[in-house]
């Protein structure tokens, strides 16, 4: 368990984060999402020990970070922004020296060495210098250090950042592998990552939580939530008619026009209050004996609730 108690940090007049607090327990995976500036690597910093807090404070396992760090950075394992390591060594000395930094010996340290290496792919560049490496094998070798003592606890700032589509899928489906025995909390500005991999999700802005649940309780905030999309055949001489049809069924408060061309009419339908509108609509279309071509659901768009979160704060700091 991860608490994060009513944490604040100041840059001289700058207040970078701004009395959070949450907890993540075992088996979540989450995300923490927010514009660049909101305050996402310098939390983590905090939580891993890394930057102390101007006031409250973070548990890990029942140790504060502030009076026990030594405890808590035993238990943690911290893949930071850039994923910084000394460019003069090869991945394999560097996972050596990480190993013995973090008491591994022995067989055991051999082990756990060739296992993080074949876990994250680092075979084809274990002998070459790190400042030598790609920008997605830095970040594998980054990973592979934070993983390596087995941690309770992953902290990973951008972990699939400069990765291509063929290494995202490995680190994403490493840490879902990771995830039952492990607290994970991720920092990334991809929505994407948080679909792949988040069983919940925090966006923050200004220092600020603005929002807190799982990605299906936060794509339930948007307003294309339960709007449902009809595309039938009928000629455009009935568009006016069918629209305002629509417009008048029960629940519906707003129908947008998708397209109207010659035999092809499509509309998107928004339901008051976000309640679901398809059952009337589905009817409705078998009752006139429309011939439909698509009719769905919306489950809601996770980036115009990230937009319009963060939008409105902007906003409101400017009034």
């Amino acid at each position: 368990m991860v608490e994060i108690k009513q944490l604040r940090k100041h840059f001289g007049p700058l207040v970078a984060v701004d009395n959070i607090s949450f907890q993540v327990g075992q088996g979540e995976v989450l995300g923490f999402l927010g514009p660049n500036g909101a305050g996402k690597s310098t939390t983590m910093k905090m939580i891993t020990g890394f930057l102390t807090p101007t006031t409250g404070t973070v548990l890990v396992d029942g140790h504060d970070i502030v009076q026990q760090p030594i405890e808590v950075k035993r238990r943690i394992g911290y893949l930071p922004e850039g994923a910084p390591a000394y460019p003069d060594m090869t991945p394999a000395h560097f996972l050596e020296f990480i190993a013995r930094v973090r008491g591994l010996k022995g067989a055991n340290k051999r082990k756990r060495i060739d296992e993080i290496i074949e876990k994250v792919n680092l075979q084809t560049v274990l002998h070459q210098t790190i400042d030598t490496l790609s920008k997605g094998f830095k970040r594998r070798v980054g990973l592979a250090q934070a993983i390596l003592h087995d941690p309770e606890v992953l902290v990973l700032d951008e972990p699939t950042d400069g990765l291509d589509p063929n290494q995202k899928h490995e680190v994403r489906t490493l840490i879902k592998a990771m995830a039952q025995e492990k607290v994970i909390i991720l920092s990334t500005h991809i929505l994407e990552e948080v679909y792949a991999v988040c069983s919940r999700a925090i966006i923050i802005a200004k220092g600020k939580i603005l929002a807190d649940g799982t990605p299906t309780d936060l794509e339930a905030k948007s307003r294309y939530h339960n709007a449902v999309t009809i595309t039938l055949k009928a000629r455009m001489e009935q568009a006016a008619s069918i629209r305002q049809s629509l417009s008048q069924l029960s629940g519906v408060y707003k129908v947008d026009i998708l397209s109207e061309m010659d035999s092809h009419l499509s509309y998107q339908l928004f339901p008051e209050t976000q309640r679901s509108i398809i059952g009337e609509i589905s009817q409705y279309a078998r009752n006139q004996q429309w011939e439909v071509e698509e009719l769905h659901v919306d489950k809601g768009h996770l980036d115009e609730v990230f937009r319009s979160i963060t939008e409105d704060l902007s906003e409101s700091k400017h009034r």
